[in-house]
């Protein structure tokens, strides 16, 4: 179970953190990612992290949140978190958490490769 948390109305130029309780995995997901959809628009992906098992982690972020974002997990707490700041209203849409128990590396991207998600967490990003 995938559980969203830290969306509402944020005004722009602000930052925000989402959070994502993980539970129900015997072992960790080595894939975690957050994504974004707006309606009528396919769903994005935001960010991704990807472990492989000797411990390496690749992270990709979208082109549109280059250097305004950072993903990363707390794997004592079951948590991943996204980090977004300089918001727009561009940036407005529900915000998903997915995870793969694969190591996906570069294709973290794809949502597709998920086979867990959570119900989503809105954000507003309006004045």
């Amino acid at each position: 179970q995938l559980v969203e948390s830290g969306g509402g109305l944020v005004q722009p130029g602000k930052s925000l953190r989402l959070s994502c309780e993980i539970s129900g995995f015997n072992l960790q997901p080595r894939s975690v990612g957050w994504f974004r959809q707006v309606p009528g628009q396919e769903r994005e992906v935001v960010s991704c992290l990807s472990r492989n098992d000797d411990g390496r982690l690749t992270e990709v972020h979208a082109e549109a949140v280059q250097g305004r974002a950072a993903i990363s997990r707390d794997d004592g707490n079951k948590t991943v978190f996204l980090d977004m700041n300089h918001l727009s209203p561009e940036d407005s849409a529900v915000y998903y958490c997915a995870a793969s128990i694969d190591s996906l590396l570069g294709a973290c991207v794809r949502s597709t490769k998920y086979g867990f998600w959570g119900r989503g967490t809105q954000v507003t990003v309006s004045s």
